[in-house]
């Protein structure tokens, strides 16, 4: 999720965050268990800001409850059902977040706390790590996640790579900030079954290749989501409530929840025979990691949570041991291989990131990095410091590039880029005193690891 916090709601900016909230965070956590989820550094900066907090109360309230009940009696009669099926939905929203006090975070301790699933950390604001300038730069990303992190949840030592973003050596900087584990994507680069074995660093920490095959179940353009049953994400009322399936025609919320839980037991089975598979040719227990965007359930997917409750509550039955990150490792020994450059990206590099068609932000971004440093070298105030630093970190961010080079949110993504960097170099440049928090940002930042030697 993107620092979108005070940068726009419709139709981009904070509805992303606050349906992200409603329609996946909320209803995962009341299902989920022996998962480990990644809260990053950047999304709970803005579930953290009280101002967040009771701008999505609103939200939910006025244009998600309150455009339900009004879409209901306008509505073609056969689409009624889809209209109460979301009010249900964003009703049930409204209690479990009024339950937490408004705190969408709340939700994720609780859960911590009592056993049902394990949280991980990440970068600070999901850059791409290999794609940083310099090691200075690379220590920072790490460090304010790590921070952060470990302030709201405490921390067992596992992280998201952002975009399972990996070269070699980078192992050796998650070390120095006590990771013990990551995820990588090494789908191009092994034998399938390869991918359920966790990997071995000279650095110490585990390298958790996921298993794309597993994922592409669900992750791609035939998968689970494009079942004809389901809702079409696209499908809306003018007011925004779905009520169109994929196949056409009304939404029957009845017939989506069965195609879900079928789904589910189709998953399990095919999971515990890939794991036989994986015992009878290499001899040991396989471990198969299987990773997603979490808000696909439920935000892309409306279904999402469901499949994921069938999934959870029908494992054990299928022979399926579902386990935390920490957990896995505690009972498999991890091999010694030789990990590749990789990204779970496009052809599985850097491509998204890097192509021509968003070189300049890319490029922008290191250029940026660079700056702040001789400017750090050349005794640039600590509180101007702060400030330039929190600018890069979002210009940094993964995100920007993502949706510029795909068209998928008009300009949005490059003005915002280009606007922390001009924001940057004000910060840098300017002889005003500016204003070091730049909102909820990486309020745990230290500028330490810019000046380590």
């Amino acid at each position: 999720m993107p620092y979108v916090e005070g940068f726009g709601t419709y139709p981009f900016g904070e509805e992303w965050l606050f349906d992200a909230v409603i329609r996946s965070y909320l209803p995962l956590l009341e299902v989920a268990r022996d998962v480990t989820m990644t809260v990053t550094p950047v999304l709970a900066d803005q579930l953290e800001d009280a101002g967040v907090r009771e701008r999505l109360r609103r939200f939910l309230v006025e244009w998600r409850i309150g455009a339900a009940e009004a879409d209901a009696p306008e509505v073609p009669p056969e689409c009624r059902p889809a209209c109460e099926a979301e009010l249900e939905r964003y009703r049930r929203a409204l209690e479990l977040l009024d339950a937490a006090a408004g705190d969408p975070l709340r939700p994720f301790r609780e859960a911590e706390a009592e056993g049902r699933i394990g949280l991980a950390a990440s970068s600070a604001t999901h850059a791409v790590l290999p794609l940083l300038a310099t090691r200075e730069g690379l220590r920072l990303q790490i460090d304010a996640g790590v921070r952060s992190h470990r302030r709201r949840f405490g921390w067992d030592g596992g992280f998201w790579l952002p975009e399972c973003a990996y070269a070699p050596g980078l192992e050796w900087r998650l070390a120095e900030r006590g990771v013990s584990w990551f995820c990588v994507d090494q789908t191009a680069h092994s034998d399938p079954l390869d991918a359920l074995t966790p990997v071995a660093t000279e650095a110490g920490p585990v390298a958790l290749p996921i298993d794309w095959e597993a994922v592409s179940w669900l992750w791609s353009l035939d998968g689970y989501p494009s079942d004809p049953a389901y809702a079409q994400f696209a499908g809306k009322s003018l007011r925004g409530i779905r009520i169109w399936k994929v196949g056409g025609g009304a939404y029957d919320p009845r017939a989506a929840l069965d195609a879900a839980r079928r789904q589910a037991r189709e998953f399990l089975a095919a999971v515990a025979e890939r794991l036989r598979s994986f015992s009878a040719e290499r001899g040991r227990r396989g471990l198969l990691v299987f990773a997603i965007d979490t808000e696909l359930l439920g935000h892309w997917w409306s279904e999402g949570a469901v499949w994921l409750e069938e999934v959870v509550r029908g494992a054990a039955g299928a022979g399926v041991r579902m386990l935390t990150a920490a957990e896995a490792l505690a009972e498999h020994e991890p091999l010694e291989r030789r990990l590749a450059p990789s990204t779970w990206g496009e052809g599985k590099d850097l491509r998204t990131w890097t192509s021509p068609r968003v070189s300049d932000i890319a490029w922008a971004a290191r250029r940026l990095e660079l700056r702040l440093l001789r400017a750090l070298s050349a005794g640039l105030p600590a509180p101007a410091a702060a400030r330039a630093a929190r600018e890069l970190l979002v210009v940094q961010a993964s995100d920007w590039a993502f949706l510029d080079g795909r068209g998928e949110a008009g300009d949005y993504a490059f003005q915002r880029a280009t606007g922390h960097a001009e924001s940057a170099l004000e910060a840098i440049d300017s002889p005003a005193r500016t204003d070091p928090r730049m909102r909820s940002l990486a309020p745990d930042l230290s500028l330490a690891p810019l000046l380590e030697p």
